[in-house]
């Protein structure tokens, strides 16, 4: 990806690659729940590698937050469309989405041609009636991730292309984990509170033992 982003930079959607879409470049990328923990993350990594970065939030306050975090357009889903915003731009060539449902046919809507959607989870649900005659079409490409059940040689390959690509972005400072707020362990049941409240901003952390 970060390879990609960078190539991005320069040589625009027309940087190419292998037909199946594995080498392109992208330079317009979408993340759902921009104000979550991934979404905060996402942002501020994308935007580090070059992209044109829009997300998707729930209230005015949260897109506020994306936009400080790097966000180009930061779409309230309650209040906006963002399929038609985002096609309006030219489409993404990128999507990360977690939501699922209702949202992969209008993912699938907003790509630009040759784009490609990752699927990390399914929060609405996983099944869906889909047209993919538009995958064909337009060269789309459909994918999920998820890291538990990868092997250990898959994911020590992950955290060497962590530490050479993101690592040097967290000791400078461009990016660094957004915390909403902080909870003692005891106080768990206010952290969930607070979680199932939908008004945090980035991570809730829970402190397994005081500093010091």
């Amino acid at each position: 990806m970060h390879q990609s982003l960078e190539g991005g930079r320069e040589g625009g959607r027309e940087g190419g690659g292998g037909e199946d879409g594995s080498e392109r470049v992208f330079i317009s990328f979408l993340v759902h729940g921009g104000s979550s923990g991934i979404g905060t993350t996402a942002i501020q990594l994308a935007h580090a590698f070059g992209a044109r970065v829009f997300t998707t939030a729930g209230d005015d306050g949260k897109c506020a937050a994306c936009l400080k975090l790097g966000a180009e357009r930061a779409i309230n889903y309650r209040s906006e469309d963002f399929v038609s915003i985002v096609k309006a731009e030219g489409g993404a060539d990128l999507i990360l989405d977690m939501v699922g449902g209702p949202y992969l046919p209008r993912n699938v809507d907003a790509l630009a041609d040759d784009g490609r959607l990752v699927q990390i989870a399914f929060l609405q649900g996983p099944k869906v009636e889909l047209n993919f005659a538009q995958m064909m079409i337009r060269r789309l490409s459909i994918t999920g991730s998820t890291l538990r059940p990868q092997s250990d040689l898959a994911k020590a390959r992950i955290a060497v292309a962590l530490h050479s690509q993101v690592w040097p972005l967290l000791a400078s400072g461009r990016i660094a984990p957004v915390i909403d707020s902080e909870f003692a362990l005891d106080d768990a049941a206010e952290a969930h509170r607070r979680l199932e409240s939908s008004a945090h901003i980035g991570k809730i952390v829970l402190r397994v033992a005081e500093p010091g």
